[in-house]
């Protein structure tokens, strides 16, 4: 399930860019990710996959977590991503179906778990403890099959960080605001938009588009406003009009 949700809805800020509200109420995440077949970031992604597992029957609760994909050693950011902690016949696990920067596959919560995906990546848990008994994710494989910050590397890298304190929806409400409004984030800078493929991975970030298979990917540059209208509605299935596609301001009239 979390790779069909991955694999059908994008990954993507564009609202952010053109400055509309980010709703993360189940009510308004459905109208946008499937009545509207657009696509969102965490907050939205895994609203509506928690909101789907209720529905099968299978019991969930989140958990903000601090992203540390191609951040410095020992830098500590804010607590700005939001993964799952899903309970199947008495196991926890991590479930994670809004990371943008690759594909997750879901973790038993246990110190030393890994797990394998089709992009030739492996993924690994380790409980770090310290400082308020955090949990890490790590990833080792092609950055082929990533939206381009990790590296080409068999090492473990750092993707996120997380505990199980108890999350609130106005703590979500927050972090959400903070993320979409705060004049230093990312997801103010540029686009950010990613798709699972089939054995591979699509990003675009910024003016880059990379598609990546077995390994390897093509990475070619959005020369003007028409590619980038036509990149978005091709790749990803995100249509917008000329005058949506300018407010995203990377390529000025």
């Amino acid at each position: 399930m979390q790779q069909a949700h991955r694999q059908a809805i994008v990954f993507e800020n564009i609202d952010v860019l053109l400055g509309r509200p980010i709703a993360i109420d189940s009510d308004a995440v459905f109208a946008k990710l499937v009545e509207q077949q657009r696509g969102g970031y965490c907050f939205e992604h895994n609203r509506l996959y928690a909101d789907m597992l209720a529905a099968v029957g299978v019991a969930s609760r989140p958990l903000l977590a601090r992203p540390r994909l191609a951040l410095p050693e020992g830098f500590v950011g804010p607590r700005t991503h939001v993964a799952l902690l899903a309970e199947v016949e008495g196991q926890h696990w991590l479930a994670d179906a809004g990371f943008g920067g690759s594909f997750v596959p879901p973790l038993p919560l246990e110190h030393g778990a890994q797990g394998q995906t089709p992009d030739g990546a492996s993924h690994r848990l380790r409980y770090i403890g310290e400082p308020h008994g955090e949990w890490l994710l790590e990833r080792a494989g092609p950055s082929a099959s990533t939206d381009g910050r990790a590296r080409d590397s068999h090492d473990w890298q750092a993707q996120y960080s997380f505990d199980l304190a108890h999350v609130e929806q106005m703590d979500l409400e927050q972090a959400n605001h903070w993320t979409a409004t705060w004049p230093g984030s990312r997801f103010l800078a540029a686009p950010i938009v990613s798709r699972v493929l089939d054995g591979g991975f699509a990003a675009l970030s910024g003016t880059t588009l990379s598609v990546g298979r077995g390994g390897m990917a093509d990475k070619r540059e959005v020369a003007d406003a028409g590619e980038l209208r036509d990149v978005l509605a091709a790749q990803f299935g995100i249509v917008l009009n000329p005058e949506e596609v300018q407010q995203i301001g990377l390529f000025p009239r």
